[in-house]
């Protein structure tokens, strides 16, 4: 027979190493306030250029497209986003990338939702964009 003095200490183990590790599965799954984010896409032929995204805890968004870049506003709730970009300054680009940025900014438009997997952030819309957290 185990004696309480054993299970209790042996309870409080358990409880201290789950502990630990609550922390770590929390930001697991938390939205990554102030973190550049890189669109999940293969780059653009000719240029090693890729869209970053990154949203701070004020709800500033900076975003990075395939040519120009913007600012502009985020909304994060538990599940929800949205985000609102300024207007466009035009860059000299080629069209093929100036269409690119316009397309992106539309489907960032559309976002309604978010997710996260790990260093993956996905925003869910009429067209789900896929960021992995930049880890440098």
């Amino acid at each position: 027979m185990v004696r309480p003095q054993r299970r209790s200490a042996g309870w409080l183990l358990g409880l201290a190493l789950l502990g630990v590790q609550l922390p770590a599965l929390a930001s697991d799954s938390a939205f990554p306030f102030d973190r550049e984010m890189i669109l999940d896409a293969a780059p653009m032929r000719g240029s090693k250029r890729m869209p970053i995204l990154e949203i701070g805890s004020d709800g500033a968004a900076s975003i990075q497209l395939w040519c120009a870049s913007v600012r502009g506003q985020a909304n994060v709730g538990p599940d929800s986003i949205s985000i609102v970009a300024a207007d466009v300054l035009p860059a000299q680009c080629a069209p093929d990338r100036q269409s690119r940025d316009e397309n992106l900014l539309a489907a960032l438009a559309q976002v309604t939702g978010w997710r996260r997997s790990g260093d993956v952030v996905e925003l869910l819309g009429a067209t789900t964009l896929r960021f992995r957290l930049v880890t440098n």
